[in-house]
């Protein structure tokens, strides 16, 4: 269901305001600003600094001039009070994430709780020994003696590049983990959503984080990237983001670490023995949620031919009783996508699907940035609506006879992150965990599903198989130094 007024509610308006107030304090001297717009009413928001070249370097080089003295316990102290000051603000944060990137209410909430629960699982990593001890004794060629282990902060500094979909929890799985191991990070957000990565480091900084540890550069990528991820003071960069950008960034990086998170074409499978209704809404809500730009999101539903046509009746129902529209309406469950741009390509994208053969359900309407839960039907995989990412709103179901013929069609793309399956059967699951080349597989589940400690990330065009989540990105985000000392037998 649409909303009808485009220039949106009372609340929206107010807190246009007083983003337009607060925001205005951190221009720079000289006038240099990117301008950051509502996609909703279109209007501009806000603005932010458009930093030079010089100003990357400055704070890159006052990054790696700054040692933190901070104990794990100071660190844990600081990442718990961060999580208490999210949640005493979850309705100004939340509000700020649906203003500059579309998303409505219930999914910015939702948001906010995440960053809240990356904080709490960095603080208990930050507690934890991370330390191993081998005992040198078990050979016949050993000594009396045993090896230590420990994590080091990196010498220099990491650089953190996040993009829109996610405003403030993309940021803050890379500063959690990088205040928990003690390092220092400068962190460019999407210039499309900058004002939640500036809020969430204000944050940090009233919890007692030193500065110089998390600094936010907002600029043009094309301006500054290279400054940023080439300087000889960095040690690693880690991504978020499309792959062309991901790979490009590889190539250039030069001799150092590098950790991308790249897109997803994730599938739904639903098995001849699946639960329907329930199918059907783990698709919808796959497909949906966050307006559908999530790199996990539900980007193809690969139906069994057997339970096909009562499938594709129950999810037809559930998107028309997806409410979307004014991002502030509380009572709608999505809102816009990114921008206009992003709305026309997933529109062109099912245009061409139907010129080719593919039969629309429901929705494929568009005012804006504001693009409708669409269904579609006789998708063939070669199509690119579901060859390519379309990263947005939209149910591509695709019929299959054999679980084989899924496995192939869910191997042949170039990505490869996150999926799930509709089965009860032990075997059906066994051979999917074996035969899928992805980076997860949930049963019963939307292919997203995941908590904030746990490993998350992909191969192929999905990444280089290094992983994100609190623990495994402290792993990347140190080095690991070892020393023995004598240690006679008992």
């Amino acid at each position: 269901m649409m909303g009808c007024d485009h220039m949106g509610t009372e609340q929206h308006k107010a807190f246009h305001a007083e983003s337009m107030r607060i925001d205005g304090e951190r221009h720079p001297g000289d006038g240099r600003v990117i301008e950051v717009s509502d996609p909703w009413s279109a209007q501009v928001i806000g603005s932010v600094p458009k930093a030079r070249i010089e100003d990357v370097r400055h704070a890159i080089e006052r990054a790696r001039g700054f040692r933190s003295r901070l104990s794990r316990a100071d660190r844990a102290q600081i990442l718990d009070r961060a999580s208490a000051i999210v949640m005493q603000r979850v309705d100004a944060l939340s509000a700020l994430i649906t203003l500059e990137s579309g998303l409505c209410l219930k999914d910015s909430r939702y948001e906010v709780g995440r960053v809240r629960d990356v904080f709490r699982f960095a603080a208990q990593a930050a507690l934890q020994d991370d330390g191993q001890v081998f005992s040198c004794d078990i050979t016949p060629h050993g000594r009396q003696r045993r090896v230590y282990t420990q994590r080091d902060p990196l010498l220099g500094v990491i650089v953190a590049i996040t993009p829109f979909n996610h405003p403030m929890n993309q940021v803050a799985h890379k500063i959690a983990p990088s205040i928990a191991s003690n390092n220092r990070m400068v962190l460019k957000p999407s210039e499309k959503v900058p004002l939640s990565a500036l809020a969430l480091a204000d944050v940090l900084y009233e919890a007692g984080l030193p500065p110089l540890m998390f600094q936010v550069v907002t600029g043009d990528p094309a301006e500054i990237s290279d400054a940023l991820i080439t300087h000889p003071d960095v040690d690693l960069v880690t991504f978020t983001g499309g792959v062309q950008i991901g790979k490009s960034i590889a190539q250039r990086v030069g001799y150092r670490r590098v950790v991308l998170e790249l897109g997803g074409n994730d599938p739904l499978i639903v098995m001849d023995d699946a639960d329907l209704d329930e199918a059907a809404s783990l698709a919808a809500q796959g497909s949906y949620r966050n307006s559908g730009q999530r790199c996990t999101a539900v980007k193809r539903i690969l139906v069994h031919q057997a339970v096909a046509e009562a499938f594709t009746q129950r999810l037809v129902e559930k998107t028309q009783a997806w409410t979307y529209g004014d991002p502030f309406d509380e009572s709608l469950e999505m809102g816009t996508v990114i921008d206009e741009a992003a709305a026309r390509l997933f529109e062109a994208r099912v245009d061409e699907a139907l010129r080719q053969g593919a039969r629309l359900l429901v929705g494929h309407e568009r005012r804006g940035a504001l693009y409708a839960p669409t269904v579609i039907d006789q998708v063939n995989p070669a199509m690119s609506v579901v060859r390519e990412e379309t990263f947005g709103p939209v149910s591509p179901i695709i019929r299959f006879d054999s679980l084989d013929e899924v496995i192939d069609i869910v191997n042949r793309s170039a990505y490869a992150l996150s999926s799930g399956v509709c089965t009860n059967r032990l075997d059906v699951i066994t051979r999917l965990v074996s035969a899928l080349q992805v980076g997860s597989l949930n049963v019963r589940e939307v292919p997203g599903y995941r908590l904030e400690l746990t490993p998350f990330g992909g191969v192929k065009d999905s990444g280089l198989g290094y992983k994100e989540g609190v623990q495994e990105a402290i792993k990347s985000f140190t080095n690991v130094k070892t020393y023995s000392l004598p240690w006679p037998s008992a």
